[in-house]
């Protein structure tokens, strides 16, 4: 930064970044490539160093899908408990990622596993944060029945968070899938309501309405976009708000 440039201030000083499983597929769209934890480290890297207080969730669709057990005849039970012990192996995964460009971190995850993460507890993570490490929770809410999005509104209830980032791999809330649809048009700004009346499928209606109930604004962006993330920091106008009436 040159003498005639201005600091980068943060709107948002705590933020709970909800990121699927995919995130971290690559091309190959199921398992953990190393690249593309390096890419998001440095994408959380990139607000960390503005001194933003970090908690990351993450799902874990890249390494197991509930939904296919259950159509198998699995117990949904069973099938969801598989998916939380896989957010654990990506939280992992993003750990070494993030340590490797000199983010401190730890995992924290509602399922126990002391051997490799720390049991989640809320003033633990809070204390983290304030110590300058990115928090990874894994685990989901550590019961059933819940999806991941719903765990990082539980969390981000929980820590005071200022906001919910979803990272996903289109650039806001559309009035259709714009992947299917040429027409269809992107919100800049949705009330709650709203976004569950359009039920709004980049993000689990139980979670929006829990954002609603506690007043939490939550934001929908591409993460891969180029500075999509530090911009939303910032509080440029990036994806889609979704907050008040």
């Amino acid at each position: 930064m040159t003498s005639t440039e201005q600091p980068l201030t943060p709107f948002y000083h705590r933020i709970v970044l909800k990121l699927s499983g995919e995130a971290l597929a690559g091309k190959q769209g199921f398992g953990i490539d190393p690249d593309q934890a390096e890419l998001i480290s440095l994408k959380i890297k990139s607000v960390y160093d503005l001194g933003v207080q970090v908690a990351l969730v993450i799902g874990a669709g890249n390494l197991w899908r509930g939904n296919t057990g259950v159509q198998h005849g699995m117990a949904q039970a069973t099938a969801d408990h598989m998916g939380m012990i896989a957010t654990v192996m990506n939280g992992l995964a993003l750990q070494d990622a993030l340590e490797r460009v000199h983010v401190p971190t730890r995992v924290q995850t509602a399922v126990a596993m002391n051997q490799v993460a720390e049991p989640y507890i809320r003033l633990r993570a809070v204390r983290h944060m304030e110590k300058g490490r990115v928090v990874v929770i894994a685990g989901g809410t550590g019961n059933p029945y819940f999806t991941t999005d719903t765990a990082a509104a539980l969390r981000g209830m929980e820590i005071n968070a200022d906001v919910i980032i979803k990272g996903t791999q289109v650039d806001g809330v559309y009035t259709a899938d714009p992947k299917k649809d040429p027409n269809a048009q992107k919100f800049d700004r949705l009330t709650y309501s709203d976004a569950i009346k359009y039920r709004v499928r980049v993000m689990d209606l139980t979670a929006i309405t829990l954002c609603m109930d506690h007043k939490l604004p939550l934001i929908v962006l591409n993460i891969w976009d180029d500075h999509s993330l530090l911009d939303a920091v910032l509080g440029k106008p990036v994806g889609t708000l979704i907050d008040g009436e």
